[in-house]
């Protein structure tokens, strides 16, 4: 029986979370490239009136993965404004972005 309870069923994939990846990493700012082979997605914490932030997470995945996520995305969306109402998205000046020193002339 004890072995029942641990072996996922036929279909079902067993995943873990450990408890420094379940307390989350908070991200105010995405920025997100591709190439033909992956999209490179980078969680970035900008704090008001801090010179600098650091990237926090980044996530690798393929053109197939970056469409499901999207439609993943899409879908928790539209089920969160059903139960509680529309996501107002204020619109906020672009945020100026100094990824290391620029070229001169």
């Amino acid at each position: 029986m004890a072995d029942e309870k641990k072996a996922p069923k036929k279909g079902q994939i067993n995943i873990e979370l450990d408890e420094q990846i379940a307390q989350g990493t908070y991200s105010n700012l995405a920025i997100i490239n591709h190439s033909v082979s992956e999209f490179v997605v980078d969680f970035v914490n900008i704090m008001p009136g801090a010179p600098k932030s650091k990237v926090k997470s980044r996530i690798i995945l393929t053109p197939q993965h970056a469409k499901r996520l999207v439609k993943a995305l899409n879908d928790n969306v539209r089920r969160f404004e059903k139960a509680h109402g529309e996501i107002k998205d204020y619109e906020q000046p672009p945020m100026p972005l100094n990824f290391g020193p620029t070229g001169q002339a």
